[in-house]
């Protein structure tokens, strides 16, 4: 089999966390994503759910970040919950 470069940009932070876990199962970046571009050649689709995270919605980090500076500005005081056990 003919083997081709590919070349892409991806996330220095991102990357360094790949190598690691790689790094733990025995593969090499390479190996990982070639062995994601099989699968995905093979079955047609992407071999994981693609979620968005609604936690990670604009308006949820918007409110996020604003209960944030409340509290850094002493506008809000952080208050304990009571866990309530199900």
């Amino acid at each position: 089999m003919a083997q081709t470069m590919v070349n892409f940009r991806i996330d220095e932070d991102v990357k360094r966390k790949m190598e690691s876990a790689c790094k733990e199962m025995g593969l090499s970046l390479s190996t990982a994503f070639n062995i994601f571009a099989v699968k995905v050649g093979n079955e047609r689709r992407i071999p994981f759910e693609v979620a968005a995270d609604p936690f990670y919605s604009e308006s949820n980090m918007n409110v996020l970040k604003e209960r944030a500076a409340n509290i850094e500005s002493g506008k809000s005081i952080p208050k304990e919950h009571d866990l309530i056990e199900v």
